[in-house]
């Protein structure tokens, strides 16, 4: 969220400049703040009660969700293949429901979240009438009417048996069972009268659940999920309130007895697990009469091998309840701290697990304990509802019924967590009441008239029991960080970006090289249609390798060149089969025979391998380079080594903001880390060249033999030409003395400039003359500040139109505004010119067109809006500095050669195309992705899987021609289940962020965005219908290598690209969109999902960080002191609680109020801890391209509003979905597409 359109609040893109009145706003207690946020709320105070301000009538929270929430079931299954119930089903009124409303209730709140069921070998239960506890619920009186099933039956008799319906939700993942897709377990064929079962979707052992237990206390003291500042601001509002709820802690009514597909039998744990009862103890229950309530076991399993899916039980309420149930009369008051029915003053607003409003006349929800934290693996039931005790377990007496209790009852496998704790006072979270009724005026559709007692609230889904990322991260570091990857495996799929991992290259190449989305590839067409899910590879072909990782080996195979195969041309690899002896090898991408060459010739071993195999990296390895011969040479001849030409703005807002001093200051101790082949050759073989300009360009002529530097100027932009050929590139070593000379008095030339005006286009124009002059490829750093308005080709105007914005003509801000630059880029392209453009802009300087020729040319934009010398210095220049020295490649061609059956069709990132095949780089550095998507031409066959390989031809900085060759082999699939089970979700959002991005540029924001949760929706519906176990179709079912499908999806959603807030400006939008095109997944992955980490909890003993937290504003604690990562930003936040020792030990001080909030680097102070904490700041900017500023941002400060702004599973200002409420909608669309 940029905050350029405003003072002294630094943005994640740029700092904002003081004095820049922005737009105005209510501000804090009602007075005028100038510039950027609605403050207008009370200030954060731990948190909220359970009620607070909410939405206004009408608002629908979805920009592109249309809101018809009634008439979908909302209260969606979610299911992941970790089955996850999310349904909340709460206790009647004690008047009777409208007429409409035959409905059953639920008699316990619970989210049922089961991990998996049992395995499918499971010994029958008993009959429950001969024994009191069964595995399974039991029924407590006689027989139950039919019901008719919601679902594929009869459409709904009323609106309120829909409302009623949506109520209950529930979130699993499920795995594909035993016995293929659509394979269920038979019903135990007992009469239903005596007892009935919970279904458990058969599934591997292997199920994960849904993480319900929060990460061990890291996740830190959570409060309820409250919006900024206590009320929402309009463009948060979830959909509109219908009816008045009120919340009635503490009743009890009897549920529906479950779905005719619940009647199947729950089945046993399996072996290793102790078996513990499902059902809990019987309570007698004289008051209910009719049909008995129904209890749901709830048997969370243990986190297993992230291949299989994970599976949550759970049923809707059935669709009609002929009988009502007198039950316990309910308080017809509502609880003290809640308004009553006929409150005046416009009511709190829910806020509402799902963030959805209460729908009309809905079947509330009952606040339940169990929710507090849900058990570890597997260990029996959670069981706190009321009029329950918890199960007898081996040691552990059983405890008394568990009432209206606040706190968890003593659950089993609790192994030492605590309950979670509120944010700011620590008291363990209760059932927290629901929501209120609508507003003034608000029409109450579907819901009791006023005189009708409400019915109670729905309860809120708590968010440990959906998908988390932090544990799925956990997970993974815990199951794949401890040994290292070993490539051999064709098809195996990686550890994630997040975990810590050695690579060993045994044939394939490392996942920092290739990625794919897919590790098991459909084998037809037909098939990939069907699941939706993209197949595709995101390439980085220059990455930087760890230091304990080898680089690609140098092969060297002298005049004759890399052997390839005749037909398709690709390069020899270990997917070359040799027959014949040894006298031919006929390849693996095409199948054709090729000879080959005497002086290559080996021998065979009895296995059909050559005997030098492991001797040539080309034959044993995943990645390795050629030494290119001159038929691989523009020309024919051999290139020059490449040059670097540095073009400084020298306008008045260039000097005047310090940076034309800044770059001529560092650029003196820059030009001896140029790039290098090897790190111990004493000088780079790069020559350098300076040029200056506004209106006019100055090129400067450095030859060694001068006494001073001469400067010739060019003022006939239209025609642009470089006056001098001999003295404008030079060797470094050779004119150091003219050279500073140079640096030393460009900053004093200019000092008094009064040009405003710059040009643009003739700049890269006379870059591009110098490198073509010289003969050779090379990188030209562009250091500009303002638009371009001068009279000279490529001259732009201001188009910012915040009118546009969600309009049909919005995607024209987002191209090019002439089509001179694009002919430009062409032009740098053939000669091998990149262009790396470094932006000071203090107002709108169109970087959709300044982009064109860096992205299309394999450059790189940096950005730094309202650049001030002193606090965005040390960012520029180390970013300055890393892009001078960072490995990269000129004039480099790829291409990607893939086995019969699949080809390269389309492909993201910055490069240029001339034709469908090969994508043409002026330059290739370490940090630039390439992704390639890919689609069936034929069948692939299992046995052989798929291949791909990629080459990029490239000149390296000291002029040598090589080849980097990455290859990679997938496994195929004729089951979609097998698809589902080796997918990586990171690489998907990847992909369909850089998709998405580049559909901007042709499409209204809003159709973007719904395509993006169709496909997701097909995906995930594909899963539920053809692989995962039949259940109700109250569960939404994820597989488990995608349970984090929807979190992530609704991140990029919520971008500022397609989703911006009101202080967005266009240019970061442009900015952002251009950087996410070339990011890799480790880097996509931070950017959409920031890392916040809890450093109040940092062991100073210890190297490892502390286990980051979930992006809520609910996980943060007053007293806590948290470190957020962008990719972008660094922010530091501090509770207004926090200790004044750890206050004193990070920052020198100990008063929360003396902390400068504009310091961007922490104090050095000599304490243990300080030490720790900059080494955590300084190595996590180590790891990502970009270096990352630092912002401190105390509770309750001005600067609040961007921190929370990267909370991604919170709603956002600018209407962006909270995850809970999106997951809900994920749902509802999945059901529309089964349906």
């Amino acid at each position: 969220m940029n905050v350029n359109q405003q003072p002294q609040m630094a943005s994640p893109y740029g700092q904002p400049q003081p004095g820049y009145q922005g737009y105005p706003q209510p501000g804090y207690g009602g007075q005028h703040v100038p510039g950027g946020y609605l403050a207008q709320h009370a200030p954060f105070n731990g948190p909220a009660s359970a009620y607070q301000p909410g939405p206004s009538q009408g608002f629908s929270p979805y920009a592109s969700f249309p809101s018809k929430a009634l008439a979908a079931n909302l209260v969606s299954d979610l299911s992941s293949s970790s089955p996850l119930d999310l349904g909340m089903r709460g206790p009647p009124t004690s008047g009777a429901p409208p007429a409409s409303a035959a409905q059953a209730y639920s008699q316990f709140g619970q989210v049922d979240l089961q991990n998996g069921p049992p395995p499918m070998g499971a010994p029958p239960q008993r009959p429950p009438g001969s024994q009191p506890y069964s595995q399974g619920a039991m029924n407590l009186s006689g027989p139950q009417p039919p019901y008719n099933q919601q679902f594929g039956g009869a459409p709904p008799t009323s609106m309120q048996q829909m409302t009623n319906q949506m109520a209950s939700m529930h979130v699993g993942s499920t795995v594909p069972s035993p016995a293929g897709p659509g394979y269920a377990p038979p019903a135990i064929s007992q009469p239903p009268a005596s007892s009935t079962y919970t279904s458990s979707a058969p599934s591997f052992p292997h199920t994960t659940t849904l993480p319900t237990q929060p990460p061990p206390t890291e996740g830190g003291p959570h409060t309820a999920s409250q919006p900024y500042y206590g009320s929402l601001a309009p463009a948060q509002q979830p959909f509109p309130t219908a009816a008045p709820p009120f919340s009635t802690p503490g009743s009890v009514q009897p549920p529906g007895p479950p779905l005719a597909s619940q009647q199947s039998l729950a089945q046993a744990p399996p072996p290793s697990q102790p078996s513990f009862s499902s059902a809990p103890p019987h309570v007698p229950t004289a008051s209910f009469e009719g049909p008995p309530p129904s209890v749901q076991s709830s048997v969370p399993r243990a986190p297993h091998p992230t291949s299989q899916p994970s599976a949550f039980p759970g049923g809707l309420p059935p669709a009609s309840t002929p009988a009502q149930y007198p039950g316990p009369p309910m308080s017809q008051q509502p609880p003290v701290s809640q308004p009553s029915s006929f409150h005046s003053g416009p009511p709190p607003p829910p806020t509402s697990a799902a963030g959805f409003p209460p729908q009309a006349g809905g079947p509330p929800r009952l606040p339940h304990s169990s929710m507090q934290g849900p058990l570890l693996a597997s260990q029996g039931p959670q069981m706190s509802q009321t009029n329950h005790v918890a199960p007898a377990q081996p040691g552990m007496l059983p405890g008394p019924p568990t009432m209206n209790m606040t706190g968890p009852p003593p659950q089993p496998g609790m192994q030492g967590y605590p309950p979670q704790q509120n944010g700011a006072f620590g008291q363990v979270r209760g059932p927290q009441a629901g929501y209120t009724g609508p507003y003034p005026g608000q029409q109450n559709y579907g819901a009791p008239s006023a005189q009708t007692p409400a019915p109670p609230a729905p309860k809120r889904l708590d968010p440990d029991s959906i998908p988390s990322p932090i544990q799925v991260i956990e997970d993974d570091k815990a199951n794949k960080g401890n040994e290292p990857f070993v490539t051999g495996v064709r098809g195996q799929a990686p550890p994630l970006v997040t975990t810590n991992f050695q690579v060993k290259d045994q044939g394939n190449a490392s996942p920092r090289f290739i990625r794919c989305t897919a590790y098991n590839m459909p084998c037809t067409s037909d098939m990939a249609k069907q699941s939706q899910v993209p197949l595709a590879a995101v390439i980085k072909p220059l990455a930087t390798l760890p230091p304990e990782e080898t680089p690609p080996y140098l092969v060297d195979h002298g005049e004759s060149g890399p052997l390839r195969c005749n037909r398709c041309k690709a390069y020899m690899c270990p997917y070359m089969q040799f027959i014949e002896g040894g006298r031919r090898f006929q390849c693996g991408f095409c199948s054709c025979v090729t000879e080959v060459p005497p002086h290559y010739f080996q021998h065979l071993d009895h296995t059909g391998k050559r005997v030098d195999c492991y001797d040539r990296p080309e034959l044993s390895m995943g990645s390795y380079e050629f030494l290119a011969t001159v038929d691989y040479c523009k020309n024919n001849k051999f290139p020059q080594p490449p040059a670097f030409i540095f073009l400084i703005d020298v306008s008045y807002n260039a000097v005047k903001n310090g940076m034309v001093k800044i770059v001529c200051q560092e650029l003196k101790t820059l030009l001896d880390y140029l790039p290098r082949e090897n790190p111990d050759e004493v000088q780079s073989n790069i020559r350098v060249g300076f040029v200056t300009y506004n209106k006019v360009l100055h090129f400067y002529n450095v030859k060694s033999s001068l006494a001073q530097p001469q400067m010739m100027v060019v003022s006939d932009v239209a025609d642009m030409f470089v006056p001098l050929l001999d003295g404008f590139l030079v060797s470094v070593t050779e004119s150091r003395v003219v050279i500073e000379s140079l640096l030393d008095q460009i900053p004093d030339m200019f000092a008094d400039t009064r040009e405003t005006e710059t040009v643009f286009g003739p700049v890269i124009q006379a870059g591009l003359e110098a490198l073509k002059a010289a003969d050779c490829a090379g990188k030209l750093f562009v250091f500009h500040s303002s638009l371009p308005i001068a009279e000279a080709p490529g001259k732009l105007k201001n188009r910012e139109d915040k009118k546009l914005v969600g309009t049909d003509k919005e995607k024209s801000l987002f191209q090019p505004q002439v089509g001179f630059y694009a002919n430009l880029a062409k032009e740098c392209v053939a000669q091998g010119c990149c262009v790396d453009l470094f932006l000071f802009p203090n107002q709108y300087v169109d970087v959709a067109t300044l982009g064109v020729v860096p992205t299309s040319t394999g450059g790189s934009i940096y950005k730094y809006t309202y650049f001030q010398a002193q606090s965005d210095q040390e960012r520029f220049l180390n970013d300055l500095r890393k892009d001078i020295q960072k490995q990269v490649g000129f004039d480099a061609v790829m291409r990607v050669r893939t086995s019969t059956g699949i080809r390269a069709t389309d492909f993201f990132g910055a490069f240029y195309m001339s034709n469908t095949t090969d994508v043409e780089l002026a330059g290739l550095d370490c940090d630039k992705t390439i992704t390639v998507e890919f689609r069936h031409d034929d069948k692939l066959s299992e046995e052989t899987g798929a291949l791909m390989q990629c080459a990029v031809l490239y000149t390296s900085c000291s002029g040598q021609r090589r080849l980097r060759v990455h290859n990679m082999a997938v496994n195929c699939c004729a089951q979609l289940a097998d698809l589902y089970r080796n997918c990586e979700t990171d690489t998907i959002i990847n992909f369909f962020a850089k998709y998405a991005y580049r559909s901007v540029l042709t499409h209204p924001t809003k159709n973007v965005r719904d395509s993006l949760v169709n496909q997701c929706a097909q995906i995930l519906a594909c899963y539920r219908k053809n692989c995962a176990s039949p259940s109700s179709a109250g569960q939404l079912i994820l597989p488990e290598c995608m349970k984090l499908l929807p979190v992530y999806l609704n991140c990029v959603l919520k971008s500022d690209v397609l989703h911006p807030g009101a202080d967005v400006s266009l240019d970061d939008r442009a900015y952002l969109r251009q950087l996410v095109s070339t990011m890799d997944v480790a880097d996509s992955h931070v950017f959409f999902y920031p890392r916040l980490l809890p450093v109040h909890k940092l062991d100073v003993e210890s190297d490892a960080l502390p286990m980051a937290i979930r992006d809520s504003e609910e996980r943060l604690s007053k007293g806590g002191v948290y470190l957020l990562e962008t990719g972008l930003n660094l922010f530091l936040w501090v509770g207004a609680n926090a200790q004044q020792e750890l206050l004193q030990n990070i920052f020198g001080t100990s008063a929360f109020n003396q902390i400068d909030s504009n310091m961007t680097s922490l104090p050095i102070l000599d304490n243990s801890y300080s030490k720790k904490l900059r080494e955590i700041v300084e190595s996590l900017r180590a790891h990502r391209s970009r270096y990352m500023k630092l912002m401190v941002v105390k509770q309750e400060d001005k600067l609040e509003l961007i921190f929370k702004h990267f909370l991604v599973e919170d709603k956002n200002n600018s209407g962006g979905a909270s995850y809970v409420d999106f997951l809900c909608h994920m749902h509802k669309e999945i059901r529309q597409l089964l349906s």
